[in-house]
């Protein structure tokens, strides 16, 4: 990257009105192609039988995962899907324990135990993938009292430390969404609900799965900050999450932010996506987040095309470094087939 800083106004169709240094933009550029190659390799490597199970990717969605874990502390906490890789990948974990895990090995993030749907990290303070929708969001809950608590009742000293919860719209029709929404504000904690609403719950198209589809909305029964945010546009999705991390880390509570935003592929690689219509699949791929963000830098004169390939090229090199890393790990040995169900000492 270049070593000069250039300050960088956001345009009005963002958002966001304030500026960013070349540095940061070019990062959120690269996070954003990282996801979506790995996922793209996921997607090869499953299906020559190297991944086993269902497997659910992101592509589509990088803008939210970028712009709002991008702001994160190392402190900070997410809790994600069976969605997960490329949360935890934003978050900081290594592609090569991500691709490992899915690969089930033992040099997995979560020794092999995990899979594709229980990506986990203590190191990162990545909560997890979880199988079932809504069940990350009471552990998210959990994971932002604590913070609370450890400066209420333990008298630290350090700043609160922010929980982001990941979640689909079709979650938000579920009780434990409507529960922990009213036990946040009840005691203001430190947590920040993200719907990525991508339009589909599985097969069921989320306006047919509610009376009321505006889910940010619905934050107003419980008298905390509900936001609309287009999904698609990586500025505009970390200049909504800034303002929602500043508030939570402060200590005035919860957000709920909805992104629009839409997934590229079928719900799992054993979906063959059928139910959805070409004319819808278009008119969302034309808006593709990392394609609109490359024509917003090159047009903005932010970065050269030669610079960006190197990113890209840089990025290439680090799937195929994950996937030879997966590949050449050792499997998990069976007389360790009962390790990690309890603590050791």
């Amino acid at each position: 990257m270049c070593e000069t800083k250039k300050q960088i106004t956001l345009p009005v169709t963002s958002l966001s009105n304030c500026a960013l240094d070349e540095h940061v933009l070019l990062l959120l550029y690269e996070d954003m192609l990282l996801g979506r190659s790995f996922e793209d390799m996921c997607a090869q490597m499953y299906y020559r039988g190297k991944m086993f199970g269902f497997v659910h990717l992101y592509n589509g969605q990088e803008a939210v995962s970028t712009g709002v874990i991008k702001l994160l502390k190392h402190q900070d906490y997410v809790c994600s899907t069976y969605r997960d890789h490329v949360h935890a990948l934003s978050k900081g974990i290594s592609p090569k324990y991500v691709m490992a895990e899915l690969f089930g090995k033992e040099t997995g993030c979560s020794k092999g135990r995990g899979g594709s749907m229980h990506i986990f990290s203590a190191k990162h303070n990545f909560l997890g993938g979880f199988a079932f929708i809504g069940e990350g969001i009471p552990v998210a809950v959990g994971s932002a009292f604590q913070s609370m608590y450890k400066q209420q009742v333990l008298n630290d000293n350090n700043l609160l430390s922010v929980t982001v919860c990941f979640f689909g719209d079709g979650t938000t029709n579920n009780g434990q969404f409507f529960e922990c929404l009213n036990m946040s504000v009840l005691w203001k904690l430190p947590i920040i609900f993200v719907v990525e609403n991508n339009q589909w719950a599985i097969g069921m198209a989320h306006n047919r799965s509610t009376s009321f589809p505006e889910i940010h909305r619905k934050a107003q029964a419980f008298g905390l900050p509900g936001i609309e945010v287009d999904g698609m546009d990586v500025l505009a999705v970390r200049e909504v999450a800034k303002t929602a991390i500043a508030r939570a880390r402060s200590g005035e509570g919860p957000t709920l932010i909805e992104a629009l935003t839409y997934r590229f592929r079928g719900h799992s690689l054993a979906d063959p996506d059928e139910l959805r219509s070409r004319q819808e699949k278009s008119a969302w791929l034309v808006r593709d987040p990392i394609k609109r963000f490359k024509k917003y830098i090159l047009d903005n004169n932010i970065s050269s095309i030669d610079e960006l390939k190197g990113i890209e090229f840089k990025v290439k090199q680090s799937i195929d470094d994950s996937v030879n890393f997966a590949l050449s790990s050792p499997e998990p040995k069976v007389h360790d087939l009962k390790r990690y169900l309890f603590v050791e000492d």
